[in-house]
């Protein structure tokens, strides 16, 4: 859809020359002018730009703030990351916490660009309210920092990213003491401080020399780093697998942080030799090689998987750039290589979870394991926990509900979380820290795969024995990018339609539930569904009489609204699996094809 073009809005060209008056950067003031002024002069291209970057503000969405680096409120540059950082100290003095040394902030950034200098903003203004600071001497990947909240006793933690997202943006993340993500009403606290901060210039700030000296700053040592493979080396669940089947590893970072230790842990876990992409080795915030530096775009593969087959790789494996999200490819019985879905990697390693106990000693909480995901991912996991006797939970997208259901269960001593994962490449391997963490689960992917390898078995053959146990699962995912103002708006009409005029079939078979999370509304043809009782969320869940499901919401970290499809069907063996997922893949198509129509949205592919 083409953004409308229109005059600035009085309030837009009102911001933006309060916000000019504090950009710190010449380049980013320059910009702003040059806009202004051709905003003056009656440039309505101009006008439609000054509203998409001023009509509103940045706020935390899935996974903290997100998005293109710029001058403006709607933006990610050091005004904004100054307002954050100062809302953030705001609220842990207000809490208590922060004065003491032993309850710091640790700060990490990736390779993005700006990473590191919104870090050191972020450190200078935590310093300037009296919070000691922990901070990363060079780039290092998200569960790093998210594994090092709990490790020294820190009060909060910021990461610097935004992950997968396209090159022009960065983003920031905050973490609480538990080490898992933020959520309400400390995201409200913070935001109801950040509207109290002051102008830029104004926010007191410590350089790095005068923090050191009054002992507010202080880099993050090197054990944290060595706890944290030491740790996956200790909850390892196929100890020797290497050693028994060696595998032939192709591995890429994606231009991002996670080379230095995926290397490591796989050379901890036994595995040598572990071929990497060199072209993508070190973090480059260009992304050179890559349109998009997602593993689950079209192309972003193409270098492992070319090299993949160079070397006949029994398996590719792939990091987004900070490290926190896994890709997984594997060989194809007549050549080849086949991209896994999140959710088939979410299978392997949860059931791998449920059948195999963690070494005695480790872990907290009851022998009564627990898994779980998210909302769109598949369902094959609560089927699965059913069967193996666990418990399971499903909770809004976002893995900081993740974490905290992990938490919630431990308090309650219900349940010990064992596994969690997320559609979207995010897998959480028994808790190391409370957030998706790329690293670790590449190396127990690993594992898994030479301990398969052992016993004669193939990774595509260990799904297709889970779709006779517990069902065949066949999704299908996409999205429509509708960027600026306008985008937004469209976003908004189109989850306004569904609610005013909801479907009530799927390709021909009646709808028979209906839930909003937005209200928690609840609709069913028996009458017996109930509403789920989560936190309010913008998604719309749709189930026909097939059992098959849809949902809808927009994304929280990109201008996108997402749509997740699932279909369950019953193979009665491994000859008859590939016809099922066939006959589940049309059904979905047609799907599909009747709600872009009636939205009117034309197919992206």
């Amino acid at each position: 859809m083409s953004t409308a073009r229109k005059p600035a809005d009085s309030r837009s060209i009102a911001n933006a020359k309060i916000y000019l008056q504090q950009e710190p950067d010449a380049e980013f003031r320059d910009q702003l002018q040059h806009l202004l002024d051709r905003v003056g002069q009656g440039d309505l291209d101009a006008g439609t730009e000054l509203d998409d970057r001023f009509a509103g503000t940045l706020a935390f969405g899935t996974a903290g703030l997100r998005g293109a680096i710029g001058p403006g409120s709607n933006r990610m540059n050091r005004v904004v990351v100054a307002r954050a950082s100062w809302g953030l100290g705001a609220m842990l003095l207000e809490q208590g916490l922060g004065r003491p040394a032993s309850d710091g902030v640790v700060i990490g950034f990736d390779g993005r660009r700006s990473s590191r200098r919104f870090a050191e903003d972020t450190a200078a203004i935590l310093a300037g309210h009296g919070i000691p600071c922990w901070i990363f001497d060079t780039v290092a990947p998200t569960p790093l920092c998210a594994f090092a909240v709990r490790h020294l006793g820190a009060a909060a933690a910021v990461m610097v990213t935004a992950s997968h997202n396209p090159p022009a943006d960065n983003g920031y993340k905050v973490y609480q003491a538990s080490g898992g993500q933020i959520v309400p009403p400390q995201d409200g606290q913070i935001a109801a401080h950040i509207a109290k901060a002051p102008a830029y210039a104004e926010m007191r700030r410590l350089t790095p020399f005068e923090a050191a000296q009054v002992g507010l700053r202080r880099a993050v040592p090197p054990e944290v780093r060595d706890a944290w493979h030491a740790a996956m080396r200790r909850v390892s669940l196929h100890p020797g697998a290497a050693a028994d089947a060696p595998l032939s590893i192709v591995y890429t970072a994606m231009h991002g942080v996670g080379h230095r230790d995926v290397v490591l842990a796989l050379r901890n876990a036994g595995f040598e030799g572990v071929a990497v992409v060199p072209e993508q080795a070190d973090p480059d915030g260009a992304f050179p090689t890559v349109a998009f530096p997602n593993p689950e775009e079209p192309g972003a593969m193409d270098r492992a998987l070319a090299m993949a087959a160079e070397v006949g790789a029994d398996l590719v494996v792939a990091n987004d750039p900070d490290a926190d999200r896994l890709a997984v490819a594997v060989p194809l019985p007549e050549g080849g290589y086949r991209m896994l879905s999140g959710n088939e990697v979410g299978w392997l390693l949860g059931a791998d979870a449920l059948r195999h106990d963690p070494p005695a000693g480790w872990g907290e909480g009851p022998d009564r394991k627990l898994v779980v995901t998210t909302i769109v991912s598949s369902t094959m996991l609560g089927r699965m926990a059913e069967a193996m006797g666990a418990d399971y939970a499903e909770v809004l997208t976002g893995f900081k509900w993740l974490a905290k259901a992990g938490d919630d269960a431990l308090a309650a001593g219900t349940s010990r979380f064992v596994f969690g994962y997320e559609e979207a490449l995010g897998y959480e391997c028994g808790g190391l820290c409370r957030d998706k963490d790329g690293v670790h689960a590449t190396v127990r992917f690993c594992e898994l795969a030479a301990s398969l390898k052992a016993q004669g078995q193939t990774i595509l053959g260990a799904l297709d024995q889970l779709a006779l146990e517990h069902g065949l699962s066949v999704g299908a995912q996409w999205s429509h990018r509708l960027p600026g103002q306008d985008g937004l708006a469209q976003i908004a009409t189109l989850m306004a339609t569904l609610r005013a005029d909801p479907p009530t079939a799927l390709a021909g078979l009646p709808v028979t539930l209906r839930r909003d999370l937005k209200s928690d509304a609840v609709w069913s043809a028996d009458g017996k569904a109930k509403p789920l009782g989560m936190p309010p969320s913008n998604v719309l869940v749709y189930k026909d009489a097939d059992g098959t499901r849809l949902i809808v919401r927009p994304s929280g970290t990109e201008p996108k609204i997402k749509f997740y499809l699932e279909a369950v069907g019953r193979p009665r063996d491994v000859g008859a699996i590939a016809a099922v997922r066939a006959e589940r893949q049309e059904r979905l198509a047609a799907i599909r094809a009747d709600l872009e129509a009636r939205l009117g949205l034309q197919s992206e592919g």
